[in-house]
């Protein structure tokens, strides 16, 4: 059969949204299978029964990738790990790196005492890390310039990760942080007008850790974001510019942290998905994904949805599970197309 690649983004969570991203890449016959999160302890079954359902019942799963350590991408990967045989676990997790944190930390001199202080910060990871050592499952850090498969890691670098664990309200010494609240405001807008925060408020430091990755597989360039905001965003593209990657014209776009408007902003929209249009396109041939729940009131934010379509993107959002695929994937029977997001005529304050 020839090679094709397909990614399910399956729906996460009960009134809140998560991601579980699992992919299928055939290539000379041979099935190449990844997990890139796993949503809420829940999902974590839903995704391994997906797998067993329509990626012809393996055994074993080349890849698993935990973004970042936030429990709506983190949970569901304990079931990924029990059930599968898994050829290897890609995670950040910040005591293997003591040595270098520890001066940074001035009330830990204890390395074993910092080792522990971060495992209980960051839990959902140490389990998962529990877990793989149980199994014998390999453990890789995972920073800009890495490959997964087909996959090239964009961001973050080695030490812009160390940063913000660093800057983290989780660590031992953490940054002073205002918290910024919207009022749930909405007020019409034209076309063209948008009012996303990346800029201004952005996105927490655990977010902003997210492992980007891009691909340009079966002539569909894809860009997997996690909960990556705006600073995670530019030092992606930076790197693909430095490793000479076209990401122009991304075919699938998954569009960061559920369509929260903290993660994005117009300067960073118009570098990876190009200027904006003068006027909507009828039929666009490009996707914007976004990974919310469809009980979720907060996400995606209609400023997210008209940001997409203003740079000629059709935004299509989890509704079970939503599918992507090449020419020559498998028919799945009972399977409908998805029907995209309509343009937004107003938008938060």
């Amino acid at each position: 059969m020839p090679d094709f690649i397909e990614i399910d983004f399956i729906e996460c969570g009960d009134t809140g949204s998560g991601d579980a991203i699992a992919i299928r890449h055939r290539h000379k016959n041979v099935d190449w299978i990844y997990v890139v999160d796993g949503g809420y302890k829940e999902d974590g079954t839903k995704l391994v029964e997906h797998i067993r359902n329509y990626y012809d019942v393996p055994y074993s799963i080349n890849f698993v990738v935990l973004t970042h350590s936030d429990t709506d991408h983190a949970s569901g990967l304990k079931a990924v790990l029990r059930h599968f045989n898994v050829g290897c676990l890609r995670m950040n997790r910040p005591w293997e790196h003591v040595d270098e944190l520890m001066p940074k930390f001035k009330n830990f001199q204890d390395r074993e005492r910092l080792v522990a202080r971060l495992k209980r910060a960051f839990p959902h990871v140490s389990e998962l890390e529990e877990i793989a050592h149980q199994r014998g499952i390999e453990i890789k850090d995972t920073f800009a310039g890495n490959n997964i498969g087909v996959f090239t890691v964009l961001a973050p670098s080695k030490s812009a990760y160390l940063d913000l664990i660093v800057q983290s309200e989780k660590t031992p010494a953490p940054v002073g942080k205002t918290t910024a609240r919207f009022a749930k405001s909405e007020s019409s807008a034209e076309w063209g007008e948008e009012n996303l925060k990346g800029d201004s408020v952005g996105t927490n430091e655990e977010n902003e850790t997210s492992i980007v990755q891009f691909a340009h597989v079966c002539n569909k360039k894809v860009l997997l974001t996690g909960d990556a905001g705006v600073k995670a965003l530019t030092e992606a593209h930076q790197v693909a510019t430095r490793l000479n990657i076209s990401t122009a014209e991304l075919d699938w776009f998954h569009v960061p942290h559920h369509g929260s408007r903290r993660n994005l902003s117009s300067g960073i929209l118009n570098t990876w998905l190009g200027e904006m249009l003068p006027r909507q396109i009828e039929r666009p041939k490009l996707n914007a994904i976004i990974s919310a729940n469809r009980k979720d009131k907060d996400h995606p934010k209609k400023a997210v949805i008209r940001a997409m379509i203003h740079r000629g993107r059709r935004v299509v959002q989890t509704n079970g599970t939503l599918r992507l695929y090449t020419n020559n994937a498998p028919e799945r029977a009972g399977w409908y197309p998805s029907i995209p997001l309509e343009y937004p005529t107003d938008q938060e304050d």
